[in-house]
């Protein structure tokens, strides 16, 4: 397991940084704070046994789930400037659960803690509560790796449903089979059915109100239903920078490990657990940002308490 830096930043400075700058609520989450906790099912291929021993993919279980927003507050009404959706899951049973989180770009937009922490600060509204726009255009310029998740988005808006959105791990993991084989996945969760259906005007999906509804809807006529998938690496595909994509990575060899079936609501409490934990069969991906996210996802959940 990859320890994070002992830098300038570290993952305490980054929770604070991303709640400073996003004007959150001092239990809210620090990121993907606007949520909804879902409950489901979990069946595997018969594929899933050739790409990772972990009992949390090869056996049927339940699965605890939540679907987000980022740059929202917990409470807000209106997403039109979050569009980052964000899909975490859990499944397996006792001893053997599995917790990845997805979201709906294929890349982070940072590659280290620090470039993270210098992303942020160059963000941080100053007194009258806005940002520098100049100090941002500064920075990116200097680091446009961190432009690639932004970009991404402006071509890929995201569908007006949560659960006609495709979703994407940003980190590539270890995935060990039973004959001891290894290789570098990263998981990709898409809707099954035709992506992108819109279901009412897009304009109304501007509000979270109409995102959890048209959600619960389609809940109750059982009509959410995701393949979990592994996007399998070839020889020199970057491991270690999350802000790049492998190449080629829309048209990638990829392998369906199970289905996620989504059949009710949750308490947002419910989906308070443990976070990045990952059964004997997927091991943690060797980024920087995994071990780092794994601590600020920790220090988060504790000041939520």
């Amino acid at each position: 397991m990859p320890q994070f830096p002992s830098g300038a930043a570290t993952p305490t400075s980054i929770v604070d940084a991303l709640k400073a700058v996003a004007g959150l609520p001092p239990k809210a989450r620090a990121s993907f704070s606007w949520g909804q906790c879902v409950r489901g099912t979990y069946s595997p291929s018969h594929q899933a046994k050739e790409i990772t021993k972990s009992r949390s993919f090869t056996k049927p279980s339940r699965v605890l789930a939540r679907f987000s927003a980022d740059g929202c507050t917990p409470d807000a009404v209106v997403t039109g400037r979050c569009s980052l959706r964000g899909f975490s899951f859990r499944l397996g049973s006792e001893g053997q659960r599995s917790a990845i989180f997805t979201q709906s770009a294929p890349v982070h937009f940072a590659r280290t803690l620090d470039q993270m922490l210098a992303f942020l600060q160059a963000r941080m509204p100053g007194p009258d509560g806005k940002q520098d726009m100049a100090q941002v255009e500064a920075f990116s310029a200097a680091n446009p790796e961190t432009l690639h998740q932004a970009s991404y988005l402006a071509v890929h808006p995201p569908p007006a449903s949560l659960a006609c959105t495709t979703y994407w791990g940003v980190h590539a993991f270890p995935a060990t089979n039973a004959k001891g084989e290894t290789r570098f996945i990263k998981f990709k969760v898409a809707p099954v059915g035709e992506e992108g259906r819109p279901p009412e005007d897009a304009a109304t999906a501007e509000f979270t109100g109409f995102l959890r509804g048209e959600l619960e809807a389609r809940i109750r006529a059982r009509d959410v239903r995701f393949s979990v998938l592994a996007l399998l690496d070839q020889p020199g595909d970057p491991v270690m920078d999350v802000t790049n994509r492998w190449p080629d990575e829309d048209a990638r060899e990829a392998v369906r490990l199970g289905t996620i079936v989504i059949t009710g609501t949750e308490s947002n409490e419910a989906c308070d657990g443990s976070a990045f934990n990952l059964a004997e069969g997927i091991g943690h991906p060797p980024d920087e940002m995994f071990a780092a996210r794994r601590a600020a996802y920790a220090i988060s959940q504790a000041r939520r308490r």
